[in-house]
């Protein structure tokens, strides 16, 4: 059932709360003399906490498309907006705390930060080809902003060029691959493409265009061999920008990549409970890149010495990982990979956080510079380890549960070698994940100095410790919701 404009209009009030909140800042932006004030760091919160309670409260049920099928009503939607605006608000707070945001003007970083929201908002729920192009665009060029936001150093410029030159190139080979699926089907909802493409025979055209929306998709979750941007951009962009890219855009991407392969290429087949793909064989494109995604990030992030870079491959791998569960046509594989995204949300922007911290004190992103944390700053060094350990994927931390999901469903449907290249993976990873730990814990600290840690800080970290340590014992909740989720998104 397609809603029209104003029909539409009280189903589209989260977006709504966020463009306000995005309209308060550029007035108070234009209206403070004090560039440097809190107040729109406090703006934020209430808006994307505003923003989070409407999603809350939507539907969620399926068959219902908003401004004439331009973007979904479904729970595979509300999810991804609850993800996305949980991570907004995670970073804002690590953003009042970054000392490298503290001499910059506040309402331009927050406005530029609430518009990725609003472009991911979009893009988790966008059906028809128009709109996903406009959302990913809306999501890319204030990243590309966001990255260069510290202007006086050369390193946050040459990230923003680097992201720029990348960004525009994947989105000009995917929009040349949306005007292919036009030319073939005479219609830009993807629904209605995947039925034209359903009746005919695969085509060269048709495996171009798939092959060039890949291109733009593999951009935005950083997969192999679309990754370039991302350890450049994640050194030279604030921590916090590197925090919210690792993450909010990452989960987008994977939103708007399943729906559309997943209504476009492939058809639901209830009574077997799995996809069946048509026209294009693209599982095994994205198996192979999931088992090269993953390699390629775990082996050079060995290598790292910064840690921005080394959680910047590590990213890359983790989307290798969740790449398993799409390949595999299933309900129970997507269901992973959106609990996956849940559990690496906490772990990951904790990681982030204490990087921060770090930062603040000994203004070093160096890995070499954690020598002696233990002792310098024994809670931020333990709530570190407990990150990085859960990244890795060691019991009892939730990222062992992600891991869990996603191995026995890619054994269940007998990809034994995907499930062997992971395990692999997953033991080079320990090495520099330990490596870190290493460092903390049992080198002589360079300096004497205690590193301090404020209340509201810690208090901050053990929000972001107690999911990664209750997940990996009690997830059956978040994984209900998943599962609801997704069979909204096809059965």
């Amino acid at each position: 059932m397609f809603l029209g404009n104003l029909e539409s209009l009280k189903y589209f009030l989260p977006e709504l709360a966020i463009t306000a909140t995005i309209l308060l800042l550029v007035a108070a932006h234009v209206a403070s003399k004090n560039r440097r004030s809190a107040a729109p760091a406090l703006l934020s919160l209430a808006g994307v906490g505003a923003s989070l309670l409407l999603v809350g409260l939507l539907p969620g049920g399926p068959g219902t498309s908003l401004f004439e099928g331009m973007v979904a009503l479904d729970g595979f939607a509300v999810f991804f907006k609850a993800l996305t605006a949980l991570a907004t608000i995670v970073v804002v707070a690590m953003s009042m705390d970054s000392a490298e945001l503290k001499d910059k003007s506040q309402a331009e970083y927050y406005i530029f930060l609430l518009s990725v929201l609003l472009g991911m908002f979009l893009l988790a729920a966008a059906t028809d080809i128009v709109m996903l192009y406009l959302s990913l665009e809306l999501v890319s060029i204030p990243s590309y902003l966001l990255a260069g936001y510290l202007k006086g150093r050369a390193r946050s410029t040459e990230a923003s060029m680097k992201y720029v030159v990348y960004g525009a190139t994947a989105s000009g080979v995917m929009i040349y691959g949306f005007s292919l699926l036009f030319g073939l089907t005479g219609t830009t909802h993807i629904g209605e493409i995947g039925r034209g493409l359903a009746l005919g025979k695969a085509t060269l055209p048709m495996f171009l265009a798939a092959a060039m929306v890949t291109v733009g998709f593999g951009y935005k979750i950083a997969a192999v061999p679309f990754h370039m941007w991302s350890p450049d951009v994640y050194e030279g962009a604030p921590t916090p920008v590197t925090a919210f890219l690792s993450v909010g855009p990452k989960a987008a991407g994977f939103a708007v990549l399943v729906r559309f392969f997943y209504t476009v290429f492939a058809t639901p087949d209830a009574a077997a409970g799995m996809w069946k793909f048509s026209s294009v064989d693209w599982p095994l494109l994205f198996a192979v890149l999931s088992a090269v995604t993953m390699t390629v990030g775990n082996l050079v992030a060995i290598n790292q010495k910064n840690v921005k870079r080394l959680l910047a491959y590590s990213s890359i791998a983790h989307a290798g990982y969740m790449l398993m569960g799409f390949v595999l046509l299933t309900p129970v594989g997507l269901r992973a990979i959106l609990f996956y995204l849940v559990v690496y949300l906490f772990m990951n922007l904790g990681a982030f956080y204490v990087v921060i911290l770090v930062a603040n004190g000994t203004r070093s992103e160096e890995i070499s510079d954690y020598s002696g944390l233990g002792s310098r700053a024994p809670f931020a060094a333990v709530a570190l380890s407990v990150f990085l350990f859960a990244l890795t994927g060691i019991p009892p931390f939730s990222g062992f549960i992600g891991k869990v999901y996603l191995f026995a469903e890619v054994i269940n449907r007998g990809v034994y070698w995907l499930a062997v290249v992971a395990a692999l993976n997953s033991v080079v990873s320990l090495y520099y994940y330990a490596r870190i730990v290493k460092v903390m814990f049992l080198e002589d600290p360079r300096e004497s100095a205690v590193l301090p840690v404020p209340a509201f800080p810690r208090a901050m970290l053990c929000l972001l410790v107690l999911p990664t340590l209750v997940l990996g014992v009690y997830w059956e909740p978040v994984i209900r919701v998943a599962a609801d989720s997704v069979k909204l998104l096809a059965f």
